[in-house]
């Protein structure tokens, strides 16, 4: 962690460029990026981008770029759902990691795309994460959209960042909910108590989720959820501070496991965006895991 105090000749300057003169190793996208994660805080809370800094205001840096990790193709079997000269959608199997980072060097989703489409990806995303447009949690199963050139990568990149491109999950969580259909808006920043979690802070960035009831079970409910903006973590902190963890949340449940599985019951099963290349809307499915509907199965309804 690094604190800096800002001087009256920096006074009005963007926050990114600040940290930019601070941290000469750092590119303007990696410290946007961790302004956005909360990893760089102006008096102690989280900014926008766009924040004009103030003579007097205390930066502080809990995080610095990860060292460079030595990227290498791996023969990973993968769920292709779809792929054309311009993307490739996955269905992404729980307990895989998207790209290296602490603690994941290697055997993630990456490493796998990098054997399938050789040197056919884009290098948007950086060293460590080429082709990738977003991410879904290591925990979270089903599918991940790969953008194999630039051209791609930024029209999808623009149509996230629009809310343009729907984003469908499937999730089993505790407790019966009430309502048959809601929205929770609640902004996401990251926890004050743990930086490694997300959580509920009206200082954070807006955040989203849209939920339908799709079948109550007996102190379950299975729900149709989509996301309006794609933060962090964002279902299970939102479900999680409406009483309704998701199941086998190791992070936001209490560390109540009533199946025994590992990770949360959380499937991206559908995305629908216009095809970068066509202009055609395109939607694509991933069905739920096995574990996942041998679970409901055995469920009882009320």
């Amino acid at each position: 962690m690094q604190e800096y105090k800002i001087k009256e000749d920096e006074e009005n300057i963007r926050i990114d460029k600040v940290i930019g003169n601070i941290e000469k190793d750092l590119s303007r996208t990696a410290i946007q990026r961790m302004i956005e994660e909360g990893s760089i805080l102006v008096n102690k809370k989280q900014v926008k981008v766009s924040y004009k800094v103030a003579e007097g205001d205390s930066i502080t840096i809990y995080e610095k770029k990860p060292e460079e990790i030595d990227l290498k193709p791996q023969n990973i079997p993968l769920n292709i759902i779809y792929e054309d000269d311009d993307i490739l959608i996955i269905n992404k199997e729980k307990g895989m990691v998207v790209h290296p980072g602490a603690g994941n060097p290697d055997r993630t989703l990456v490493n796998a795309v990098m054997a399938k489409c050789k040197e056919s990806l884009s290098g948007i995303g950086g060293k460590i994460r080429p082709g990738v447009v977003h991410r879904i949690d290591k925990d979270t199963s089903g599918l991940v959209i790969i953008a194999k050139n630039d051209k791609a990568h930024i029209n999808i990149s623009n149509q996230i960042k629009n809310r343009e491109v729907k984003k469908t999950y499937l999730a089993l969580v505790r407790g019966n909910i009430k309502e048959n259909e809601a929205v929770i808006n609640m902004p996401i920043g990251r926890s004050t108590k743990d930086r490694k979690k997300m959580a509920v802070d009206k200082n954070g960035k807006e955040a989203i989720t849209e939920f339908k009831v799709l079948k109550r079970y007996d102190g379950f409910t299975y729900i149709e959820v989509n996301i309006k903006t794609g933060r962090t973590h964002q279902i299970r902190v939102h479900m999680a501070e409406i009483g309704h963890p998701i199941v086998g949340d190791e992070v936001y449940s209490n560390g109540k496991n009533p199946f025994g599985i590992h990770g949360q019951m959380l499937h991206a099963y559908k995305l629908k965006f216009v095809h970068p290349t066509t202009k055609k809307e395109v939607e694509f499915e991933a069905p739920l895991p096995e574990y996942f509907k041998d679970i409901l199965d055995k469920l009882l309804f009320v």
